[in-house]
């Protein structure tokens, strides 16, 4: 009885081990986010595959460009955030109400029960990175636009921003309980969806994160579903319904990239 449980116990061990190794590859060979790459980089990926060719193809009439984020779990909140940002960049009245929503942020979180301690770092990181990238900055755009991807390919500041943005996620579930509660499967409750499935790292997203998000910052997103569904033409979904999308992203299963049109 004890062999089994040692060689559970080692095929355990060997299973993570192996989980961290392909973790450890990815993030040596994959940037946090790559460079502007060209959408027909996408055929290579599916050569042969008549759907997805297709597909493609039509989203080629479209979108010109694509920019890769890390498959780590983040990739919609770095692929919202750094998206987003880059249209603030040209856009300096839009930048100036983002920011000022940025600072009352924190205030809001606290007041809907988040403690202060642990959102000050996360808050002061994330102010931080919207003055590094203000339109204002002198410069001019393509020194903004170099800033934005350095500091989104800097771990520390990337992974803070990813984490405040779930927990303003997270606080707009909370405030508006009610109607999320709609949207989620199985028997958790907002509480349990919060702490489980929003807030910690790496956890995938899903509609509820997008709007929740979305609605919270007022930003709208346009999102393109790449996937076997009928049909040579990609789906487009916005969120929220009716708000005009200043974010563009493609959506393969269970990964996220930022798309930039024509």
């Amino acid at each position: 009885m004890e062999s089994f449980k040692q060689n559970d116990g080692n095929r355990d061990e060997l299973i993570i081990q192996q989980q961290r190794d392909i973790e450890k590859e990815i993030s040596d060979t994959t940037p946090l986010v790559s460079e502007q790459l060209p959408l027909t980089c996408l055929w290579a990926e599916y050569n042969g595959d008549d759907i997805f060719t297709a597909k493609i193809q039509d989203l080629s009439k479209k979108y010109k460009f694509i920019r890769r984020t890390r498959p780590d779990g983040n990739c919609f909140f770095r692929a919202f955030a750094y998206s987003y940002l880059e249209y603030l960049i040209s856009n300096s009245s839009a930048y100036q109400e983002f920011r000022k929503l940025a600072e009352e942020s924190k205030e809001k979180l606290v007041q809907l029960g988040f403690p202060s301690f642990t959102l000050e770092d996360f808050h002061d990181t994330f102010m931080e990175v919207i003055k590094r990238v203000s339109p204002d900055e002198p410069g001019g755009h393509d020194k903004v636009q170099t800033e934005l991807h350095k500091i989104f390919n800097e771990q520390g500041y990337s992974d803070y921003v990813v984490v405040y943005l779930r927990l303003i996620t997270s606080g707009k579930i909370q405030e508006e309980a009610d109607f999320y509660q709609n949207f989620i499967e199985g028997d958790f409750t907002i509480e349990e969806f919060r702490h489980q499935e929003v807030e910690p790292m790496y956890k995938e997203s899903d509609h509820i994160h997008i709007i929740a998000l979305c609605t919270a910052l007022g930003a709208g997103v346009r999102v393109e579903y790449l996937d076997r569904g009928e049909g040579g033409t990609v789906k487009a979904h916005d969120f929220p319904e009716g708000m005009e999308p200043r974010i563009y992203l493609i959506y393969r299963p269970g990964h996220y990239d930022i798309l930039y049109p024509n």
